[in-house]
């Protein structure tokens, strides 16, 4: 399975990079495909390191502007000319999402997915990987969204909120049919 995570590009502490060394190992032992931003710093660094050292196979989908951050030594490594057209990349070569902490990049990132599935342009599994509680505060919008009627689909339909690495990956396992 081609997994898309969207993370930051960021130096965070272990509360953050823990979790992402358990994502990152449990895709690499799986045998999956690690779909990313392309960049060898912060996060995106943990994880591509980790689904390497793992045996799994890293696909970087990279844009001109920060393309002197790209990870050397991925699999593949595509370089756009534009956020737009980055994102399409990735949800092209996706067969599931997981968002991981991260600035309004990785929400802007995490929130057009999500319109997408909304209006039918995708029915791939949506995790919110909710480390240390980071995602509360917007699980609980989007509840709310769903109770005051600005949501034509429940939440659940559209992402799924996990609470740590495993939970994660069983559930898009799950969606995917790798899982009994």
């Amino acid at each position: 399975m081609n997994i898309c995570v969207f993370c930051s590009a960021a130096d965070l502490d272990d509360r953050y990079t823990v979790p992402a060394r358990e994502l990152a190992k449990l895709i690499g032992e799986g045998g999956h495909t690690l779909v990313w931003g392309g960049s060898d710093s912060g996060l995106m660094k943990v994880m591509a390191d980790g689904v390497q050292e793992a045996g799994g196979r890293l696909v970087g989908i990279s844009v001109e502007f920060l393309a002197h951050l790209a990870r050397p030594g991925a699999d593949e490594m595509v370089i756009t000319r534009d956020l737009a057209e980055r994102k399409a990349r990735l949800l092209a070569r996706a067969d599931a999402f997981v968002v991981m902490v991260g600035g309004s990049g990785t929400l802007d990132e995490a929130t057009e997915i999500l319109e997408l599935k909304k209006h039918g342009m995708h029915a791939k599994p949506v995790v919110l990987l909710n480390t240390a509680g980071f995602y509360d505060g917007l699980k609980q919008q989007f509840e709310r969204m769903e109770a005051e009627g600005f949501l034509p689909v429940p939440v659940t339909e559209l992402v799924f909120f996990a609470e740590d690495a495993v939970g994660a990956l069983a559930y898009l396992e799950e969606r995917a049919g790798l899982r009994s």
